[in-house]
């Protein structure tokens, strides 16, 4: 039961990417992209990474893309303001430079994965390992053995944001 809900969540992964590269709206696939960014969270989920999952929603969904939603929402567009609309389209060019650099990438992981080992992998496949919540074992090792980078990126997120809101201030 288990596999199949796993294979639906690819598909929709895949399918509303597809939709995020094929799309000529950007509002449509700013909103693929909220199926796709809530299919790889299911996914983490599923592979029992909470924490991934967790971070996947907080960070991608509730930062980056409703950021880009307020982005093109609030884009003053002069050229559908007679109908009431708000449509952004957009022209893409270079479809064949996208296309090689996904062959390119394509043929890089399909060469990792042909040289991967997957024998070894299978053979403590099948032991029963106890779960455990990965969020306590981040948590802890985020406050004990990595205490001074954690806090030094919350000090460079901190002045990234003080720089953002001075760049932004009008003169």
């Amino acid at each position: 039961m288990i596999q199949y809900i796993f294979i639906a969540f690819i598909i929709l992964t895949i399918l509303s990417a597809g939709v995020v590269l094929w799309s000529k709206n950007v509002l449509y696939a700013a909103f693929s992209l909220l199926l796709t960014f809530l299919g790889i969270a299911a996914l983490y989920v599923l592979a029992g990474a909470d924490f991934l999952a967790i971070t996947q929603i907080l960070v991608y969904v509730g930062g980056i893309l409703v950021l880009l939603i307020f982005g093109v929402m609030l884009t003053n567009q002069k050229g559908n303001k007679q109908n009431g609309q708000n449509n952004i389209f957009t022209e893409s060019t270079n479809r064949l430079v996208g296309l090689m650099v996904a062959g390119g990438v394509f043929s890089l992981l399909f060469y990792t994965f042909a040289r991967a080992r997957f024998v070894d992998i299978q053979s403590n496949l099948f032991e029963i390992v106890e779960p455990s919540a990965t969020t306590k074992s981040i948590g802890i090792q985020l406050m004990t053995n990595f205490v001074l980078p954690f806090e030094a990126s919350g000090i460079l997120l901190m002045a990234t944001l003080i720089g953002a809101a001075y760049l932004s201030k009008k003169v």
